[in-house]
């Protein structure tokens, strides 16, 4: 009995010794958040201080309605917008789609909620600058719909749509095609960026197109040439993908293993696949939703992390040697947040 007090006393001891050097670990994410909005860009409310509530208990939860306790376009899917400063100093918008997860493990002094105490922030939808609506960040080059092996420009297409649409729903109907029968379908949008790079926005057959973060979008007075004309995006297509793969990660942020050797096997068959515990073999973090991380090095040397959530399409596309498996040879850090 003396024995399992002093066991009881010297865990308490210890807890109040490493406990904040181990929130502060936990709380090392590379983005500090300015704002969090909830809803469409027609109608959208600031739940920062909700979100504020639900880091100092959760790190990682679902999200939609129930969650912020409001609907703000009913009907309609909404999405949750985190607007963020990274450490070189520029903004980042994380977007997450109504009835996804959200883990707060990449951003800073998340537990503690010491951010989203305003400035830096422009206040508008698209977080981009003064203005929103027309005021994206990227201008469209052109839009592709369906898969790597077929797919359509529908430039001409999602110009009649921003015309007439903020948000919409996407899928075969949209367009009035189906280019690849039996598979599920994306839209490719590239993009120029306010850098001058080229950038790919996707969106899997069946979710929003949300056109605000597109410059001149209701106007359509876009996708003018300026694109390579490859699924891929660059030169080649196929296996020309702009990102080479350094790793790939499946589970959460509190449980995780390493797919990369398992993700190589799929690539060499498939460029597209559904993606579960199944397709890994193992469930690293069970009752909670996974997600497939693959962190990659682009044309400019920088690191990026593709992230796909459980029962979601993965298209190697867009990644370097994809089909022939060559990569996955090192130069990632480690962990489940590239940047801490």
């Amino acid at each position: 009995m003396k024995q399992k007090r002093f066991i009881t006393l010297l865990t308490c001891i210890l807890s109040v010794l490493f406990l904040p050097a181990m929130l502060e670990a936990q709380d090392a994410g590379a983005y500090l958040i300015l704002s969090a909005q909830y809803g469409t860009a027609r109608h959208h409310v600031d739940v920062t201080n909700r979100l504020k509530d639900l880091a100092r208990t959760d790190r990682v939860f679902k999200m939609g309605n129930g969650t912020f306790g409001v609907d703000p376009d009913p009907g309609v899917v909404k999405t949750l917008r985190i607007y963020t400063r990274g450490p070189n100093g520029q903004q980042r918008m994380f977007e997450y789609r109504e009835g996804s997860l959200v883990d707060g493990s990449q951003f800073r002094g998340w537990g503690g909620g010491d951010w989203g105490n305003g400035g830096g922030w422009s206040g508008n939808w698209d977080g981009g600058g003064p203005g929103g609506g027309d005021a994206g960040a990227f201008t469209i080059l052109s839009a592709q719909y369906g898969t790597a092996r077929n797919h359509v420009d529908v430039t001409a297409r999602l110009r009649e749509l921003a015309r007439t649409d903020q948000t919409f729903r996407m899928g075969n109907s949209t367009f009035g095609v189906d280019p690849d029968r039996g598979v599920v379908k994306t839209l490719r949008i590239y993009a120029r960026g306010p850098d001058g790079q080229q950038r790919m926005f996707e969106y899997v057959e069946g979710s929003v197109v949300d056109g605000s973060q597109f410059r001149g979008w209701g106007r359509g007075d876009w996708g003018n040439g300026g694109w390579s004309g490859d699924w891929g995006g660059g030169p080649g297509g196929g296996d020309a993908g702009g990102y080479t793969i350094l790793s790939a990660q499946y589970g959460t942020a509190r449980s995780h293993v390493d797919v990369t050797a398992r993700l190589r096997e799929l690539a060499r068959t498939d460029t597209t696949f559904r993606m579960g515990n199944s397709t890994f073999g193992v469930d690293p973090d069970r009752g909670v939703v996974k997600t497939l991380r693959i962190y990659a090095r682009g044309p400019d040397g920088r690191e990026r992390m593709f992230e796909y959530v459980e029962g979601s399409v993965v298209d190697g596309s867009q990644f370097r040697g994809w089909g022939r498996g060559d990569w996955g040879n090192g130069g990632w850090s480690g962990r489940w947040d590239p940047n801490r």
